[in-house]
């Protein structure tokens, strides 16, 4: 979901909430078209028990998640305020799929398919259908699940791109989903020096690495827009995270502007020049050992690619 920003509200079209289960979505109902983020946080012990202690106690603060990853896209530019997002004048649409806890597949891909102007049971026709999809999440499994792939097929053959974080396990992203689909980029997180994140996944199903932050030092995470409320939404605010998370967004900002220099492009396509024009990781990058996809995106080169593009 989203929380009021001046950074972003005028960015914003009109989207939906598709947290089907009222205790998880934490608005008092399921699907509804208010995608507002009314916040995450938990009591200690609401999700169980970790080593038969409640949840800890940083687990009872709103992660303003949604929030942080639009002003990664699409945060307002050269207005002297805050950050500046990867595009300029797209539209931003929230399409509110997690909540207290997460959610469920089905909410997720209900919401790629209304997302992509694809027909959703009980849901008018998205009047404005996106060109690319971030999915900032993910789960733990060896295979994709079929929920997914299905509509990952749908939404690409309606010639929208689907960008994916790899996932924040230290594992093979292999075990990731969906970073573990087909037909999706799939994004690692690199840190400041070039080398790969400390968290982020790895393995052969990555496709290319982005800025993902560390936040061990004050300004190694990635800044973008937050929310000052620990439980439910005060005041916009900034704030400084990490995760592959934050590495998704800057691919889907940057594949965003590839549609407006040239919008005939395939995903397929996109994602090819995506991968080809990336910078190679530096000779000492522990990439070498835990294979980081193409490389580091050039936004630069991967624009002018797509220019050439025919």
């Amino acid at each position: 979901g989203i929380t009021d920003h001046q950074e972003i509200n005028e960015r914003l079209v009109a989207g939906y909430d598709f947290v089907s289960d009222p205790w998880m979505a934490n608005d008092g109902d399921g699907w509804d078209n208010n995608p507002r983020d009314p916040g995450d946080a938990l009591q200690p012990g609401a999700f169980g028990t970790s080593f038969g202690d409640p949840v800890p106690a940083n687990a009872r603060k709103s992660s303003w998640h949604g929030t942080h990853v639009a002003g990664t896209i699409a945060a307002n530019t050269n207005d002297n305020i805050g950050v500046s997002g990867v595009t300029w004048l797209s539209g931003v649409q929230t399409l509110r799929a997690l909540g207290r806890c997460g959610g469920y597949t089905s909410d997720i891909a209900s919401a790629m398919r209304w997302g992509a102007g694809l027909k959703v049971y009980g849901l008018p026709i998205n009047p404005n259908p996106v060109n690319v999809l971030n999915l900032s999440l993910g789960g733990q499994s060896l295979w994709c699940p079929q929920t997914y792939q299905d509509a990952i097929d749908e939404v690409v053959a309606a010639g929208v791109t689907v960008v994916v974080a790899a996932g924040n396990e230290q594992q093979d992203v292999a075990m990731s989903t969906p970073a573990n689909c087909n037909n999706v980029i799939v994004v690692g997180a690199i840190n400041r020096t070039g080398n790969r994140s400390w968290y982020s996944n790895y393995g052969t199903d990555i496709d290319i690495m982005a800025p993902g932050g560390e936040t061990h030092f004050q300004g190694n995470g990635i800044l973008s827009l937050y929310n000052s409320g620990l439980r439910g939404p005060t005041n916009g605010s900034y704030s400084e995270l990490q995760g592959t998370s934050m590495a998704a967004p800057h691919i889907t900002g940057l594949i965003d502007l590839s549609y407006a220099v040239n919008p005939m492009l395939p995903p397929a396509e996109r994602e090819r020049l995506l991968k080809e024009t990336a910078r190679p990781f530096a000779r000492d990058s522990d990439c070498s050992t835990f294979r980081c996809g193409a490389g580091i995106a050039d936004a630069a080169a991967f624009l002018r690619a797509i220019q050439r593009a025919k």
